[in-house]
C-alpha cells in the first residue's frame, strides 16, 4: 500500500518558495551540484533542502542514472505545479506594480471561440487607454474557463454559465447576442448556392464542437427540426485555427461559426459563408466574474469598457446583468 502525502497543512508550513526554485533547476541541471550554484546555494544546502522538500511532499522525487538526477513520476508531478506557482507569484509582482504605481497591471481574460474577435477589438480599446495594462488571453470551453476562473486565474470570461451545475455562483453580464453562420472552403461545391436548406449539408463532413455543448447542441437541433439524422462522420474540435485548417485541407468540410469569426475569415479570403438560414437561435455572449469575489482593478475597466457605448462601425451592445 502506497504511503500518501502529508496534510495540506503540514504540506504549507514546510515547503517555500526557494525550494520550487531549486526543484526546477535541478530538473534543467539534472546535478545537485549546478542547481546548487544556479540558485545560489552550497552543494551541501542543496542537498539539505532537497532532503527537507521530499520529507515535506513525503516522497522521493528524482532517481540517479548515469547522466545524474532526473525527475520521477512524483516529481514531474511537482515540478509542474512548481512552475505554477512560481509564474502566478511572477504574476502577482506585476500586478502590485500596477495598483502601486496607479496604473497598468495585469488582466488575464477567457473567452470562446466565437467572442475572440470581439474582445480583441475591446481590450484593443482598453490597451490605447491603458498602455501600460498586460493582457493575457486564454481561448477555451466555457466549462474551462469557468473552472479557471473558480481557481483564481482568471478575472473574467465571456463564456456561458448555462453549461455550469451552480450558475448562482456567478455574476454573468450579457455584452451581446451571438449569431452563427455555417461556413466552408471558398472552393466548396456549394460555394456559389443561392439558398441552402441543412439537408443540402447532410452528406459534407461537419467540423463540430464535442458534444453537449452549446453550438453543438444548436446544430443538433437543426437536423432534428428538418427530420433529418445528426451526421455519423465528425471532426470534433474547440480550436478555430483546427477548424480553419482542415476546411483549408478538405473542400467540402463545413463547420458551424460564430458571424464574428466567419467575417473575419472571409475577409482574408479564408473561408466563404454558405447561404442557410438556421432557426433556431444561440445564446448570447457573457461576461462572466465570481459572485464571491470583488472585481479586480484591471477586471473592472473590463466591465466599463463593455459597459461604454461601442465606437462608431461598431456593433452597438446591448449590456444586461444575469442575477
Amino acid at each position: 500500500m502506497r504511503r500518501m502525502p502529508p496534510s495540506l497543512p503540514t504540506i504549507i508550513s514546510r515547503l517555500h518558495l526557494k525550494h520550487l526554485r531549486l526543484l526546477l533547476a535541478l530538473a534543467e541541471q539534472g546535478s545537485l551540484v549546478k542547481a546548487a550554484g544556479q540558485v545560489h546555494m552550497t552543494q551541501p544546502g542543496a542537498t539539505k533542502a532537497l532532503q527537507d522538500i521530499e520529507a515535506a511532499l513525503g516522497g522521493t522525487l528524482f532517481t540517479r542514472n548515469n547522466r545524474g538526477l532526473a525527475p520521477n513520476a512524483l516529481g514531474q508531478c511537482v515540478l509542474r505545479y512548481a512552475q505554477l506557482i512560481l509564474t502566478d507569484v511572477a504574476h502577482l509582482r506585476e500586478e502590485m506594480i500596477g495598483v502601486l504605481q496607479g496604473h497598468g497591471g495585469r488582466l488575464s481574460v477567457g473567452t470562446i471561440m466565437g467572442a475572440v474577435p470581439f474582445l480583441t477589438e475591446t481590450v484593443s480599446r482598453l490597451i490605447a487607454k491603458q498602455p501600460t495594462l498586460s493582457v493575457e488571453i486564454v481561448e477555451d470551453t466555457s466549462a474551462q474557463l469557468l473552472r479557471l476562473l473558480d481557481e483564481g486565474r482568471l478575472d473574467a470570461a465571456i463564456c456561458r454559465t448555462s453549461i455550469s451545475k451552480h450558475p448562482e455562483l456567478y455574476q454573468a453580464l450579457k455584452i451581446r447576442d451571438e449569431q452563427l453562420a455555417v461556413v466552408a472552403n471558398t472552393g466548396h461545391p456549394l460555394a456559389h448556392a443561392r439558398r441552402l436548406a441543412i439537408g443540402d449539408l447532410a452528406p459534407y463532413r461537419w467540423v463540430v464542437y464535442s458534444a453537449n455543448m452549446p453550438m453543438r447542441l444548436l446544430l443538433e437541433r437543426e437536423f432534428q427540426l428538418a427530420g433529418l439524422p445528426f451526421p455519423a462522420q465528425l471532426i470534433e474540435t474547440t480550436s478555430a485555427f483546427a477548424t480553419l485548417s482542415f476546411l483549408q485541407r478538405h473542400p467540402t468540410m463545413v463547420a458551424l461559426l460564430s458571424e464574428d469569426v466567419a467575417r473575419f475569415c472571409r475577409q482574408f479570403g479564408l473561408t466563404t459563408v454558405l447561404p442557410l438560414a438556421l432557426k433556431s437561435r444561440s445564446e448570447p455572449y457573457w461576461l462572466v466574474t465570481r459572485r464571491d469575489r470583488p472585481a479586480t482593478p484591471v477586471a473592472q475597466l473590463l466591465l466599463a469598457e463593455f459597459a461604454e457605448p461601442a465606437p462608431a462601425g461598431e456593433m452597438p451592445q446591448r449590456v444586461r446583468r444575469r442575477a
